[in-house]
């Protein structure tokens, strides 16, 4: 007879184990936590994308699809319920607003400990000024025994608005994998499409799910206008692409197909190569409308491709204008054009800035400080 295993069991609650930075978060925190001294479950509201979970290294992980109905669905409580009484976690992680419910099954359940993350900002609260929103947090957070933020940025929100102890509250940055994400090495062949092989080619580029709250159609517009406004010269050298999956993507291949650039874009939908991608970008651009940290905005500068973002969110803890990036106003088409245009007239300016943008995910976004964080919050609460 096979003796208990006596790791302590961490239950992440999500809302979708799908191709997103929260997601791939997760991810890497469990591939990269010391397998003999914690155990993880997954628990998935609406379920998980089997390719994007195959990234998990660990045969051991338990991922667990709740399917939750569309609207109100009150029989998912009582799931949880009773996974954990099954379970016996002795921490469930709940992740943003709409897993945070789950703590109140969890505190009925008996288990000890309940973590909350607030990773991002949803597009129906861009500015957390949702008086419903923050109600909720208001009465689900005193029910946790740790909050966890990922920019400074919602630290001063869950303390100051939503009035969060600030004993209670731990911020600390992403960590991304600096190995996996690194510049492209000379000769290494491109992964873009044929029509994009030309040694001449610009290539600007994104990675997000193509949905409001990353504003797509942003970078979509401020494209064509590059090409209509470039120099000649230089104006047939651009090329776009925009990786990712979502009700966005096909009103911009829309958009950019009426401009007739269709030969100069690539939106392929989600990907699972997007480590060779990136590095094969020449710029990078988060045109979002919200964050919170965003992972692939560090995955961008560890590949040494400098970012243009927009000035919300954490983005300006992670990007420091003239050094590794450049900053710009939320939702504005002409000053996306400006920053595009000073980086294809200026070449000197963005070869140096591909070097600062690897040395700041280096020295400022490890991935092993972000675990070794976790791993002591995981760590002190198991053992209390």
């Amino acid at each position: 007879m096979m003796p208990p295993d006596s790791r302590p069991l961490i239950a992440h609650i999500i809302y979708r184990l799908d191709v997103g930075g929260l997601e791939n978060g997760l991810v890497n925190l469990i591939n990269h936590l010391p397998a003999d001294q914690f155990r993880h479950a997954i628990l998935c509201l609406k379920g998980h994308d089997p390719a994007f979970a195959r990234r998990i290294q660990r045969r051991d992980v338990l991922l667990i699809d709740l399917e939750k109905k569309e609207g109100k669905d009150l029989g998912v409580y009582g799931r949880l319920w009773r996974h954990f009484r099954q379970l016996k976690p002795a921490i469930v992680h709940t992740r943003n607003l709409t897993s945070l419910v789950a703590v109140v099954p969890a505190l009925l359940a008996g288990v000890p400990y309940r973590i909350h993350g607030e990773h991002g900002r949803d597009m129906s609260d861009l500015d957390g000024a949702n008086q419903k929103h923050q109600w909720f947090r208001r009465m689900l957070l005193p029910l946790t025994h740790r909050v966890i933020v990922l920019s400074q940025d919602l630290e001063r929100y869950l303390i100051q608005v939503i009035g969060v102890p600030r004993r209670k509250v731990s911020q600390f940055y992403n960590g991304v994998d600096t190995e996996l994400f690194h510049p492209r090495e000379d000769g290494e062949p491109s992964p873009f499409p044929a029509f994009f092989s030309s040694d001449e080619i610009f290539v600007i580029g994104t990675v997000g799910r193509m949905q409001a709250v990353k504003n797509p159609l942003l970078l979509a517009q401020a494209f064509i206008t590059l090409v209509e406004t470039a120099p000649k010269e230089l104006a047939g050298s651009l090329r776009l692409i925009m990786i990712g999956e979502g009700p966005l993507r096909q009103p911009c291949q829309a958009l950019l197909d009426r401009a007739g650039l269709t030969e100069r874009v690539w939106l392929p939908g989600a990907r699972h190569d997007i480590p060779i991608l990136l590095r094969h970008l020449d710029l990078f651009v988060l045109p979002s409308l919200a964050e919170g940290i965003s992972n692939t905005l560090l995955e961008a500068m560890a590949s040494g491709v400098p970012v243009i973002a927009t000035q919300v969110g954490g983005n300006p803890e992670l990007v420091t204008p003239g050094i590794d990036g450049s900053l710009i106003p939320s939702n504005d088409v002409p000053a996306l054009v400006h920053a595009l245009l000073g980086y294809l007239l200026d070449r000197p300016t963005l070869i140096q800035q591909r070097n600062h943008a690897r040395h700041t995910a280096l020295e400022r976004f490890s991935l092993i400080a972000m675990v070794d964080r976790y791993k002591e919050i995981y760590q002190n609460t198991a053992d209390q």
